[in-house]
Parts: C-alpha cells; sequence; structure tokens
C-alpha cells in the first residue's frame, strides 16, 4: 500500500506516518545483540539458493562497492512505534543485484542474511521493489557501525526489522520460511500502514505455518 509523500511549506502531513506511529527527530539506535566488528579482507556478500543457472554469486567488499550507486529518497518505520521521514539512502539497488544474479523462475521469496545469523525474509516482489535499497550511505554520509556499517537493506514500505544490519547475502527460495525475528512473533509480512506487527494479526495466506 502506498502512501501520500508531499509537504507543505515544511509542515508535516498526518497521512505520511502509519498508523501507530509518531515522527522521530533523528535515528535512535536499535538492534539485537553486539556490533559486528567489520573486517573487509573477510567480508564477503553471497547471492544463492535457487538462482537462474543454479550457481552462486559473490561479491567481496571491493566488488560490491564497484557496484553501481543508486539513492532513494524514504521513510523508515520501526515496529518500536517511530518513523524517521525523508531520508536519502545511497547504496545498491535490490532490483539491480536481482539482476546481476537472477532467481530462478519459481523463486517466490527471498531470505536475506546477515551477521551472527539474523534473517528476515520477504517476498519476492517487496525485494524487487524500485525503493528496496542495500544501504551504504544516509544522506550522504557512511552509515555507522551501529546503524549497520558496511551494509544495511532498507525496505520502505514495510517495517524496519524487514531491512536487517550488517547483511552479508541473499537466499532466494521457492517457499516461504520464517526469518528470525518472524520466528519469535512478528508478522510474516510487516506492513506497517496496515499495523502488521505480530505474528497473531496474520490471516490465512500471511505467512507459513510455524
Amino acid at each position: 500500500m502506498g502512501h501520500p509523500e508531499s509537504r507543505e511549506s515544511g509542515m508535516l502531513q498526518q497521512s505520511e506516518l502509519p498508523p501507530g506511529q509518531r515522527l522521530q527527530r533523528g535515528w535512535p539506535v536499535t538492534h539485537y545483540g553486539p556490533v559486528p566488528k567489520f573486517k573487509p579482507d573477510r567480508w564477503e556478500f553471497r547471492v544463492f539458493g535457487s538462482t537462474a543457472d543454479g550457481e552462486k554469486r559473490c561479491w567481496n567488499h571491493e566488488q560490491f562497492s564497484a557496484l553501481p550507486f543508486s539513492t532513494v529518497v524514504a521513510d523508515l518505520h520501526c515496529v518500536t512505534k517511530f518513523s524517521m521521514l525523508g531520508a536519502e539512502w545511497g547504496g545498491v539497488a535490490a532490483r539491480a543485484l536481482a539482476e546481476l544474479a537472477p532467481p530462478a523462475p519459481d523463486v517466490t521469496h527471498v531470505m536475506v542474511w546477515a551477521e551472527y545469523g539474523f534473517s528476515a525474509n520477504l517476498r519476492l516482489s517487496d525485494f524487487t521493489s524500485d525503493r528496496t535499497i542495500f544501504a551504504t550511505h544516509k544522506d550522504g554520509e557512511l552509515l555507522t557501525a551501529e546503524h549497520g556499517f558496511p551494509l544495511r537493506l532498507v525496505v520502505p514500505h514495510l517495517y524496519a526489522w524487514k531491512g536487517p544490519k550488517w547483511v552479508r547475502g541473499v537466499e532466494y527460495m521457492t517457499a516461504d520460511r520464517r526469518g528470525f525475528w518472524e520466528e519469535r512473533g512478528y508478522h510474516n509480512i510487516g506492513d506497517p500502514w496496515t499495523e502488521q506487527r505480530y505474528s497473531y494479526q496474520e490471516l490465512p495466506g500471511d505467512g507459513p505455518e510455524f
């Protein structure tokens, strides 16, 4: 579901905030567990699973940093009820990555993998949205370690837990499977405009059985 993003004379339009959200002036640090130490010589990004050619694709940090750079101005909605509006995210568009390493025709979902085994599942259509981006920058500056450096996923139309910090790879899947927070009671889809916060709100077809 889309939403208006207009502003008038610098005044916030209430319709920009999803139900139950409040405007955040700044960017709180929210994560579970420690901040991983970045080791560029050991860092690798992988696309694997049901790829179109059956092969795994890998990029080291230098190679990934050389991929085409894109920007998107988009909001960030945290399930803890704060929203940060109008940030500029810079990095590699997820759609561009899917073109470099295409999924097989029967792929329906992806699992985005991050440090320490964290994961988030997405429908393929959410992953390949033209606003989904593997961000390295926010508002023209490199992400800090606490906010996901060297790489975090931003999926503006879903709650922010669907975009893990410290991303290391993408798994193409031919069936849905719950990620880290989805296994722990968060909604399988996570649409902030319909307040899909928790798994008990799921309707038939919203996700796989536990």
